[in-house]
C-alpha cells in the first residue's frame, strides 16, 4: 500500500511536535524539495515549535504579568506574534498561499453532477 509521508522529504533538522506536524501537512500538499524550499520550511516549523514553547509559557504566567511597576502585557506575547508573522511572510514567499498541486485524475461523481447541471443552463 502506498504511504504518502514516506515519498514526502524529510526535515534536515529535528522538529518537535508542533513542526513536524506543519512539515507533514505542507508537503502532502505541495512537495517542497529544492534547497531553499526546504530550509524556509524548516525555518517556519522550528517558529512553529516556539510559539507552541512560548504559548506554553503565556498560559502559566497568565497575558498580564505583574511588574514592579504595575500591570505589564507578557513579553512573550510579542515574541509569539513576531514569529507567527515570520511564519505567514515566509509560507507567501514560497508562494503557499495558492492553490495546492492535485493529483491528476479522473474527476468525483459529484464534480460531474455539478458539470452536467452548468452544462443544462
Amino acid at each position: 500500500m502506498f504511504d504518502p509521508t514516506s515519498s514526502t522529504p524529510q526535515p534536515p533538522r529535528k522538529l518537535g511536535e508542533h513542526g513536524s506536524s506543519l512539515w507533514q501537512s505542507i508537503q502532502s500538499e505541495y512537495k517542497i524539495d529544492d534547497a531553499v524550499g526546504i530550509e524556509f520550511l524548516t525555518q517556519c516549523c522550528e517558529a512553529s515549535d516556539q510559539i507552541a514553547k512560548l504559548a506554553e509559557r503565556i498560559t502559566e504566567d497568565g497575558e498580564v504579568i505583574e511588574t514592579e511597576n504595575g500591570p505589564k502585557v507578557h513579553p512573550a506575547l510579542k515574541e509569539q506574534l513576531a514569529h507567527r508573522s515570520f511564519i505567514v511572510r515566509t509560507l507567501r514567499q514560497l508562494g503557499l498561499n495558492l492553490e495546492p498541486v492535485r493529483a491528476v485524475g479522473r474527476p468525483t461523481a459529484w464534480r460531474k453532477q455539478q458539470e452536467a447541471r452548468d452544462a443544462e443552463e
